[in-house]
C-alpha cells in the first residue's frame, strides 16, 4: 500500500524592501510527497510519468532537468557529515508539473531524524536562467526546527536581476501535521524581500486537482508569467537591472 501525496493550496506573498517598493500576493499549489514510498495518489496525479499533475525525480535534487531526487539529498547529507539524517524520513515540498510544465522558484526537502523530528530543510532555489543552488537550513547542534526559529544562510546565488548577490537569508519553518508555513526574509545593504508561503495540509484528490486547474490554469506556467509581470513592474518603477553573474561552483551552501 502506498502513501497518498498531500495538496497544499496556499498563499504566497512577496514584499520588497528599500527605496523601490513592490508587493504581491497570490494562490499557489504545492505537493508534499515521500519519494521513498510508493505513490497511492489520485488518478490525475503520477510520479515519474506524465499526467494532469505529476512529480518527477529528475526535476529535483542536483542538476536541473537531470536531478537524482532523494538519492541526491542523501549523498549531500553524507558528504556534509550528517550520516544519521540520511537514514531518516525525507519529504519533498514542491510545485508539481501541470500538463508537463514545471518551474519551482523554490522547493524544499524536509529532513527528519529516526524519531521523526524535523532537523534540517534544504531550500532548492531556481532562477529563470536555468540555474539552481540549494541552501542547507539547520541548527549547528542539529536541534529540532521549531516555528519560532530563525535559520540564516548567506546569499551566493543570483535569483532576481533587481537584487544583488549579497546579504543574508533568514528562514522560518512552521511545519505541523495540519499546516505548512514558510518565511524567507532576505536583506542586503540596499534592499530586500520578505516572502511567505502558508497553507493547510490535505490529502490530494482528483477533485482538488480539478479545482486547482480551473482556478489557476497551467500551474507553474502561471507562476512564471507572474514572475515576469512583477519584473516589468519593477523595471517600470525604476529598479536597477543587473546582469546575470556566473552560478556558484558548489551545488549547496549553508
Amino acid at each position: 500500500m502506498g502513501v497518498t501525496p498531500e495538496h497544499i493550496c496556499g498563499h504566497t506573498y512577496h514584499g520588497r524592501h528599500g527605496a523601490i517598493k513592490n508587493a504581491f500576493r497570490y494562490r499557489v499549489d504545492y505537493v508534499l510527497t515521500d519519494p521513498d514510498e510508493t505513490c497511492d495518489g489520485p488518478r490525475l496525479f503520477s510520479r515519474n510519468r506524465g499526467n494532469v499533475t505529476a512529480l518527477f525525480d529528475k526535476d529535483h535534487g542536483g542538476e536541473r532537468t537531470n536531478g537524482r531526487g532523494v538519492a541526491w539529498v542523501r549523498d549531500v547529507l553524507m558528504d556534509h557529515g550528517f550520516d544519521g539524517l540520511a537514514q531518516g524520513r525525507i519529504l519533498l515540498l514542491a510545485q508539481p508539473r501541470v500538463w508537463g510544465h514545471v518551474f519551482n522558484p523554490v522547493s524544499f526537502w524536509l529532513i527528519y531524524d529516526d524519531s521523526d523530528v524535523l532537523r534540517m530543510v534544504i531550500a532548492e532555489v531556481n532562477n529563470t536562467y536555468g540555474d539552481r543552488h540549494s541552501y542547507l537550513c539547520y541548527h549547528k547542534d542539529l536541534s529540532p526546527i521549531e516555528a519560532s526559529d530563525r535559520l540564516k544562510a548567506r546569499k551566493i546565488f543570483h535569483v532576481s536581476p533587481f537584487q544583488p548577490v549579497e546579504g543574508e537569508y533568514t528562514f522560518r519553518f512552521d511545519i505541523t501535521p495540519e499546516h505548512i508555513g514558510i518565511v524567507i526574509d532576505y536583506r542586503s545593504t540596499e534592499s530586500g524581500v520578505y516572502a511567505t508561503f502558508h497553507g493547510p495540509r490535505k490529502p490530494m484528490t482528483n477533485a482538488s486537482i480539478v479545482g486547482a486547474a480551473l482556478a489557476r490554469p497551467m500551474g507553474s506556467l502561471r507562476v512564471l508569467a507572474l514572475i515576469h509581470w512583477q519584473a516589468v513592474r519593477l523595471w517600470w518603477k525604476g529598479a536597477g537591472f543587473r546582469a546575470r553573474p556566473h552560478a556558484p561552483e558548489t551545488e549547496v551552501s549553508s
